[in-house]
């Protein structure tokens, strides 16, 4: 189901998430910011790798 390569992306998910909320509280709301738009841009990596590697197993 899950690949070890699946959980380290989601696990920097939730690290970033986090971090980002973390900051925010603490009245770092810039640093917040930028932190929380990297959620989106490590999910979508992990999305681009986990369907070339789903197209280069259907190629094989």
């Amino acid at each position: 189901m899950f690949k070890l390569s699946d959980l380290f992306i989601l696990l920097a998910v939730a690290v970033s998430f986090a971090i980002s909320g973390l900051l925010w509280f603490q009245g770092f709301q810039n640093e917040g910011l930028f932190t929380a738009i990297w959620v989106p841009s490590i999910l979508a990596f992990g999305i681009y790798f986990k369907l070339s590697s789903l197209a280069a197993r259907r190629e094989q």
